[in-house]
């Protein structure tokens, strides 16, 4: 059963630029990134060993999702909590802004996971019907047993510059880190939107890889069907911190990876 209702959660605006503050210390940033050669492109490339599910894949991440054929989650079969916290580090991969945090499980198909991050991509990697959205957010688990999973929300820009709560306390902290390498600490993170959101509507699922190296296969998805939702002004900010940081789409899940193709097109 689909279900397409909005949510609009709304805040008052807390972050129309960036101002950069201090940071609180520094972390590693990703050895690869989005462009030319350290992009998609050529992952595979930076490390044929570990990253070569990244051109040989062929059940990769991001998709696009249609909606008449892709599988919804049946009620009750997948369940998410995350517990609200006084602070999280927030950081600067060079890729993207982590938010590091680990008080939340996903409860799917019988298995417990437990959430290890989120973090952000502008514009969104998956696309719906071929639409893509400014911005997605994955929120990223692990099971005992070494598998992941991924809960991912699109964010769509609001009419009234309304900003979901969540992100606006998240996006606060922004300026601290607007230098790859650097980390801050968040405000208190409010999750009750996002949890109940997720919990009470549809959700998209499929059997994918990461989106970034080293691309591993087998990560179930659950794509809510709500976007979050985000100020055009606070858009602009995170974009300017954030660049493009999105993975091209990939083939129909069970067939031939796309860099696969073009290299046999090539010859």
């Amino acid at each position: 059963m689909k279900f397409l209702s909005i949510i609009c959660f709304s805040v008052p605006l807390v972050l129309g630029s960036i101002n950069t503050r201090e940071s609180h210390g520094t972390v590693p940033i990703n050895s690869y990134n989005y462009t030319a050669l350290g992009g998609p492109l050529n992952w595979y490339g930076l490390d044929p060993t570990a990253n070569s599910a990244c051109a040989e894949g062929s059940h990769q991440s991001p998709i696009d999702i249609v909606t008449d054929s892709i599988d919804y989650t049946s009620p009750g079969t997948v369940n998410l909590n995350i517990t609200n916290v006084p602070s999280a580090e927030f950081e600067n991969l060079g890729t993207t802004v982590e938010v590091v945090i680990t008080n939340g499980s996903l409860v799917a198909n019988g298995t417990t996971y437990t959430l290890a991050q989120f973090h952000f991509h502008t514009p969104s990697e998956h696309r719906i019907n071929e639409e893509y959205y400014p911005m997605e957010a994955h929120f990223v688990f692990g099971s005992e047993d070494g598998q992941n999973a991924v809960v991912a929300f699109l964010i769509e820009l609001s009419t009234n510059g309304d900003t979901t709560p969540l992100l606006s306390s998240v996006f606060s902290s922004l300026s601290e880190i607007a230098t790859p390498g650097t980390y801050t600490e968040t405000g208190s993170l409010d999750f009750t939107g996002i949890v109940q959101s997720f919990n009470s509507y549809g959700v998209y699922t499929y059997n994918g890889s990461l989106t970034t190296p080293p691309c591993s296969e087998n990560v179930l998805w659950f794509i809510s069907s709500q976007p979050l939702w985000v100020s055009a002004k606070q858009y602009r900010a995170v974009k300017g911190v954030l660049k493009f940081n999105a993975r091209y789409t990939q083939d129909s899940l069970g067939q031939p990876n796309l860099l696969e193709v073009a290299a046999s097109e090539l010859h």
